[in-house]
């Protein structure tokens, strides 16, 4: 009878000290869930993220100023051509290059008729390639300033992790599209920002390519 309760004791005294153990992981991991929350809440709010970026220039739209016939067109996509540089034959007209660049769009279609409004040869500067992010008012726009370092990946290219820095917050909102929303809430506006990137280091990146932004504070 005395080691029965003995062994009833000592179950009881493993049952209450296993209560405390699973009770101080219980406490440890709550603690673990906090500090990472916090941590995590920190990182979200250091920086401004953007999934719906894009690599981009200013194009130049080579055109005739008189309509004609497409006769020649003396370049190709992927050129890089000089000033001044004929491009293309419209009737008696030749097409030149305004200025040195890269031909990303060339007419193929001899016997085309071509006019102003209607460009034979459409050009980038690839210096002036740039990630164009695209940030709701409401969702950080306040918080970038030029300068900040950003990170951005491009599709192309996976989880490869780019360096940039902000170079210029557009100074209106995008060109809105029409949206019927039942909540009757006033519609969000986006804005442009563009990153500078060191395009000689990442000769990879082209016109066009879609980009994952992370602009930090």
């Amino acid at each position: 009878m005395e080691a029965s309760k003995i062994q009833l004791q000592d179950s009881k005294k493993s049952e209450s000290f296993r209560k405390k153990i699973l009770a101080g992981i219980a406490a440890l991991l709550l603690l673990v869930g906090v500090i990472a929350g916090f941590f995590y809440f920190r990182v979200v709010e250091s920086r401004v993220y953007d999934e719906d970026g894009q690599i981009s220039a200013p194009e130049a739209k080579l055109a005739p100023e008189k309509p004609g016939a497409l006769r020649e067109i003396y370049v190709q996509e992927g050129d890089i051509i000089p000033e001044n540089f004929v491009v293309a034959k419209v009737g008696e007209e030749l097409v030149k290059s305004k200025e040195a660049g890269l031909v990303i769009l060339a007419e193929k279609e001899i016997g085309k008729t071509a006019n102003s409004a209607d460009p034979v040869v459409i050009m980038i500067n690839p210096a002036e390639l740039r990630v164009v992010a695209r940030v709701e008012e409401n969702k950080g726009l306040d918080r970038i300033k030029v300068g900040q370092r950003v990170i951005f990946t491009v599709d192309a290219f996976g989880s490869k992790q780019y360096q940039g820095v902000v170079d210029e917050i557009g100074a209106s909102s995008r060109e809105p599209a029409l949206a019927f929303d039942i909540s009757q809430q006033r519609p969000t506006r986006e804005f442009n920002v563009k990153i500078r990137f060191n395009v000689g280091q990442y000769p990879e990146l082209k016109n066009g390519m879609s980009a994952k932004v992370w602009i930090y504070k």
